[in-house]
This record gives C-alpha cells, structure tokens and sequence, in this order.
C-alpha cells in the first residue's frame, strides 16, 4: 500500500509536521507494511517557509528586529535566495494570529506593519522577487500596514497621518505613495482565499470573527475596506476589490495587488509544484492520499489547502480522505470538494479541550478508521 500523506497545520494545536506523524502512526496500525511518502503543505498560511525550505536548497535564514500586529518589537525570520534575489515571507511571522493571546487578538486593532518590515530588509539586501505567503493573519488592514512600512502614507480628510490597523480604514481619504521608491521588484500574494474585499463574503464578513472580532465590530471594518477600495479606486485607478482572493488576510492581498503591483499565486499550486506532487501521483503508484486541517466546512472550497490536493488528485483518480478538527460538511459536500470522506476529531460527549489535548492520538485513530472504511 502507497499511501502520500499531506496534512496542513491543525490551528492553535499542531503543526502539519506533527498532524502528519500522527497520521502515519495511524496508517502503520492499518497496514504495517504501507509505504508512506509525505508532502510539507501550506497555502501560503503557517509553515509555509518550513515547506518552501524543504524544497529550495541553500535558502538563508534572515532574522529581522520587527514588530507584531500590535506593535511590540520581536524578530521574525524569512529565507533569503542569494543566488537568484528571491525573498520567501510568512505574513504570519510577523502579523499572525499565533503572535496573539486570545484576549489580544482583534483585528480592529491589528496592522501587517511588520511584515513590512521584513519585506523593505529583504529590499535592502538585493531581492527583486518577494513571495508572500499571506495565511494565518491577525489582521484586517488591507494591507496597509505593509505599504506604510515601504513608504506609503495614508492621510484623513484634516491631514493628519492615519496609523494603518481596521479600526481607521473608514477614516482615509488621502493615499501618498511618494515614499514608495522600489522599481523593478516582482511581488507574489501566494495563499488559496477565493474571497473578495468586502461584502458577503468579503474578508471582514467571513473572516474576521475568528480573528476575535465582535458583530458590531465585523461590520464597521466591512465598511472600512469598502471606504478604502473607493479612494484606491479614485486615486491610485485600481479596481480589485471583486477580484477573487483579494479578501485573504484581511485584505493583505488586495494591498499587495494595489500598492505592490502583486501578482496572485495559488498556494496550494505554488508548493505542490516545487513537491513534483503530480510526478508522485503519475509515477509511485500512490493508493489514497491522507489530508486534512483544523476545520473543514464551507470556507474549504473557497481555496483551502485540502480543497486543493482532492481537486489535483482528481485528475489522477487518486481517492482523497481527511481527518479534521470539526467537520462540518454533510458526506454529499465532502464528495462535491472531491474527497471521499472525512472524521473529525471533536466529540460531542467530550469537552472541546479533549480534542484539544488529545490531538495527536485522536488523528491516528481516526486515520486507521478512515482507511478501513475505504
């Protein structure tokens, strides 16, 4: 038995190397003598430099002296290519919810001002292409937070300065780019968010919740980033508030796009790619593929990482199974997102903390009864 095992992190539990230990765990209780190949996976979320560092070699590790959504200084990493000035960035090192305790966190009062700061060091050092991977965010700037660090300056209508976080979106009307002095850079949003700007499903309605913001406050930054696609939209001429994927990251991709000249990259694409997952899949012979997260529900087939590997496993005819934190999804949705099934780890009878603390064990139980239901 083959088996490809590629999980993304589980959430405030663990990693996607941990999730994918536990799944082979799981695997080797079904067959003992299975073959396990594996995939470091991120969509451009938390760990996407430890997959980007599996694949490239010779990266260089560069620790910046920066800030974290809330401005208080800490150092964050990003890789370095020095050979071909290529820069890999997690948003989510510097502006990650991870950063924040659950009473800090609420994206009214966060700012992607020092992933910024990561991105002008790596400017400093030569780098004419900077890959983004913008998961895993605290924040709902629109990515404001990072223009200012590059020399944006954003001003209310009296002309003072406004400091870039949510909770001031509504209050720009003037966008000074005359600080912004790099010519000849490649930007790249890498992350698998299908989500406009604003609205319905917008970043702020969709997202925002999570990110510890209340119903009041959800709507007030909805209308933020709607105000601010307005004076892009007159100033700068640009449109991309219904662009797909300009909602993820609380907007981060929209700024990349407007302020940056960004181009949008798949995640999911972009390291499945540097994986040769489709020469895995055409040439080892592989049985099922075993994926999964912290949760899936709707928001999975507006481009998550699992959502990704079923839809290029489907063009193998390779079957794809998950294992979840909180499943959410009838079985009719999961085989409409091309997986042929799913479990999850929460338990009704249990308190949410057991899943929780349990982790580990629960994913390799709920692997082996995957695989003997196929």
């Amino acid at each position: 038995m083959h088996v490809l095992i590629a999980p993304d992190a589980f959430k405030d539990s663990l990693s996607a190397a941990e999730v994918a230990e536990a799944m082979e765990e799981g695997v080797k209780t079904f067959s003992p003598g299975a073959k396990c190949m594996f995939i470091s996976a991120s969509d451009g979320g938390e760990g996407f430099l430890n997959a980007i560092a599996r694949y490239i070699p010779n990266l260089k590790v560069i620790t910046t002296q920066t800030v974290d959504p809330l401005g208080r200084a800490i150092q964050a990493e990003y890789l370095y290519d020095e050979a071909e000035a290529t820069a890999f960035v997690e948003l989510a090192r510097a502006s990650g919810l991870e950063l924040l305790t659950r009473d800090e966190r609420n994206p009214v009062y966060t700012s992607t001002f020092g992933t910024g700061i990561q991105i002008a060091d790596a400017i400093s050092r030569g780098a004419k292409k900077v890959y983004l991977g913008i998961g895993g965010s605290a924040t709902n700037d629109a990515g404001t937070g990072i223009a200012q660090a590059l020399g944006f300056r954003f001003y209310a209508s009296e002309g003072e300065l406004v400091e870039p976080m949510g909770a001031n979106l509504h209050k720009i009307t003037q966008i000074d780019p005359m600080g912004f002095k790099i010519e000849g850079i490649e930007f790249y949003a890498i992350n698998d968010v299908l989500n406009p700007l604003f609205g319905t499903t917008g970043a702020a309605q969709t997202y925002a919740k999570q990110k510890g913001a209340s119903q009041n406050e959800i709507g007030h930054l909805d209308k933020g980033l709607e105000h601010l696609s307005a004076v892009v939209k007159r100033q700068l001429h640009k449109d991309e508030a219904m662009t797909p994927g300009s909602g993820a990251a609380g907007g981060t991709a929209y700024g990349l796009k407007c302020f940056l000249n960004a181009s949008y990259l798949s995640g999911t694409s972009f390291i499945l790619k540097l994986s040769n997952f489709e020469q895995l899949l055409s040439e080892k012979d592989i049985d099922v593929i075993i994926t999964g997260e912290g949760r899936i529900d709707a928001q999975t087939s507006y481009g998550k990482f699992v959502y990704g590997i079923a839809q290029e496993a489907l063009k193998y005819n390779v079957p794809v199974v998950a294992v979840c934190g909180k499943l959410d999804l009838s079985h009719a949705e999961l085989q409409s997102i091309g997986l042929q099934n799913a479990m999850e780890l929460f338990d009704a009878n249990r308190s949410i903390s057991y899943s929780y603390e349990n982790a580990k064990e629960l994913i390799a139980i709920r692997t082996t009864a995957l695989l003997r239901e196929m």
